[in-house]
Formats: C-alpha cells, sequence, structure tokens
C-alpha cells in the first residue's frame, strides 16, 4: 500500500522533497530570543540599577536604606505610590508640622490608613512599639491589612470595612490578632490583640473609591492568658447558658465587670448584651458550639463588646465550650 504525501500528492519516499527546507545554521550563532549567561546577566544588572534608583528616592535615612531587601524596598515603593495617588502634593493642604516621634508617643496606639480596597497607604512609625515590627517589616507581611491580621477573622473584618465604606463617615470598631515578632511572641505567647477604631473619609467631592480611604486608630487591647499560663481572675467571670444562649447561671464577679447582679441576667438571652457590629461574630461561634464543632482551645473564642449595666460597652474576650445540654463561656474583660 502506498502512502502519498498530502502537499504534493507524491509517493511517501519523495514527501520531504516537498517541505520547506530549514537553513543550516552557522557554528556558534545564537538562536532568535534564546536565552544566554551574558544577556541574564544584563538583566540582573538592569533590575539593580532600577531597585538601587527607586531605593535612593525613599525618604528614609541612608542607614536604613542599606538594609532593606529587594523585597522591602518594592513594598516601600508601593507604599509611597498609594500615597502620592490619593495625596498628590499638589492638592494637599498647607502642610502643618510632621507628626513627630514626641506627638505619637503621645497616641494609645498606632495610626493607619487603608485605600477603598484595602490596601495599607500609611502606617505611622510608631507601630514598632506596639507589634515589635516596623514599617518596613510590617509590609513584608503582604500590602493590605488582611495580611497583617489573624486570617481567622478575615471576612467579619471585611463585612465591617464594606458597611463603612457604604456610610462615610460611620465609625466602625473590630478586635483583632495582628502579626508580631518573633521577640514579641516568645515573650507574651502570641500576637498582639489589637483594636481596631476607624471610618472611611471623602478626600474630594463628589467621593469615589480612587478619594475616600479608611483613617483609623490601632490601640492594643490587654493579652490573652494562654492556657498554661497563671493570670489574674479579678478580670474574669463565667457564665452557663442553654444551647440557645440563654443565662441559667453566672458567677457573682459579674456585677464587678458589668454592673448586673446575677439575678437580673438569669433567664435572659446572651445576644440582649451584644454589641449589633459583632452579633454575626457571636452567631458564628455560637452555631460551632452548638453543632459541637472544634474541640481545640481556639474554636470557641471571640473578642466582643457587651452592654454594662450604665449603658457604655465592654470589650470581652469569650472562651466557649459545649457541656451537655448546655454552653459554659469564660469571659475576661479587656482594658
Amino acid at each position: 500500500m502506498t502512502i502519498f504525501c498530502s502537499h504534493c500528492h507524491r509517493p511517501l519516499q519523495a514527501e520531504m522533497s516537498c517541505l520547506p527546507r530549514r537553513a543550516k545554521q552557522a557554528p556558534g550563532a545564537s538562536r532568535p530570543f534564546r536565552s544566554t549567561k551574558s544577556a541574564s546577566k544584563a538583566r540582573r544588572d538592569q533590575i539593580n540599577a532600577e531597585l538601587q534608583a527607586l531605593r535612593s528616592l525613599l525618604p528614609i535615612s541612608a542607614q536604613e536604606k542599606e538594609r532593606l531587601s529587594y523585597l522591602h524596598t518594592m513594598a516601600l515603593v508601593c507604599l509611597r505610590l498609594r500615597g502620592a495617588q490619593l495625596f498628590p502634593p499638589g492638592l494637599a493642604p498647607p502642610a502643618g508640622p510632621a507628626l513627630g516621634t514626641e506627638l505619637l508617643s503621645l497616641l494609645p496606639g498606632f495610626l493607619l490608613v487603608l485605600s477603598a480596597d484595602s490596601k495599607l497607604v500609611y502606617i505611622s512609625e510608631n507601630v514598632a512599639q506596639v507589634l515589635g515590627l516596623s514599617v518596613v517589616e510590617l509590609l513584608a507581611q503582604g500590602d493590605t491589612v488582611f495580611d497583617i491580621l489573624d486570617g481567622r477573622v478575615g471576612e467579619d473584618v471585611n463585612k465591617k470595612l464594606l458597611l463603612a465604606q457604604e456610610e462615610p463617615g460611620r465609625e466602625v470598631t473590630f478586635v483583632s490578632e495582628m502579626r508580631t515578632s518573633k521577640a514579641f511572641r516568645l515573650q507574651h505567647g502570641g500576637n498582639r490583640v489589637v483594636a481596631v477604631c476607624g471610618r472611611f473619609v471623602a478626600l474630594c467631592w463628589p467621593p469615589s473609591p480612587s478619594t475616600t480611604v479608611f483613617l483609623a486608630l490601632c490601640t492594643p487591647v490587654v493579652q490573652s492568658p494562654t492556657d498554661g499560663e497563671a493570670s489574674s481572675q479579678d478580670d474574669i467571670f463565667q457564665s452557663m447558658h442553654l444551647l440557645d444562649m440563654t443565662f441559667i447561671d453566672v458567677t457573682e464577679s459579674v456585677t464587678y465587670h458589668l454592673g448586673y447582679h446575677r439575678d437580673e441576667l438569669v433567664g435572659q438571652s446572651w445576644y440582649s448584651l451584644l454589641h449589633p457590629e459583632d452579633a454575626d461574630l457571636a452567631a458564628a461561634q455560637h452555631r460551632a458550639m452548638a453543632l459541637g464543632a472544634g474541640a481545640g482551645p481556639a474554636a470557641g473564642t471571640a473578642v466582643l463588646r457587651v452592654l454594662r449595666k450604665d449603658r457604655g460597652w465592654t470589650w470581652l474576650r469569650v472562651w466557649a465550650r459545649r457541656d451537655g445540654g448546655c454552653i459554659t463561656c469564660t469571659c475576661r474583660c479587656l482594658r
């Protein structure tokens, strides 16, 4: 059986003669677009030169510039570019005195500015006093607020930021663990619990995502004790609930923390004390406990605001566990 070429319909043995012949390559000649060691080195040198040029433009000391890696350099450059886009020098109001070290030291925490898509725009230098990480080291974690927060609360934080963005000027607060230095974790047994309180502000009118920023003050709260740590019981009270979170018992020390007497709470719902913005987080914790999901110490942990008898709000770190037909909560007041 003879097989014919699809190009010229001649027998197969003549097929190769009808195809275009590849030009012979001269010995030692390089093929087009082929990478060589010299070309790779030239590209690396060009990239290094560009990074050095960017590093030289950063408004930091020469000593700090010498310690910057390429990752840190790019992170700082991106932060500065986002800030320049939102606060163009030509449109800025007359500048007053810069926030110096003395003024920042008077704040109870550090300042944080986010863009409408949760990108980091500004972090005050005193963040190192709270988290043990400099601005550069914190940026190495990522360029969004979710990269520096405990990942378990990302969804809840995103909901609150969206709520604040829908109503510029409305203040929202959330509490989360923030990433810290290794030395801090070794000393305190974990990351730092920080309360973030802020609001979206329109930089010009009409407002748009490109001209709206989230301004916040991040204040550290008392570090929660670890399981094996002997901590003071003065900040702790316990309560027992039915599966629908109705109080069936509470320790007398609740009077000291919240102002209620035991008899005032028994028969009431736990949800009647919760801040409306924390209801979703509490409900998620409640469902996990009611279904018996998770046996680890953090499986039923949340930071919530509850209403005191004097109508003020108190932050509580709540550890919840299911014991048969009831739920037991250990609550620690955060100052």
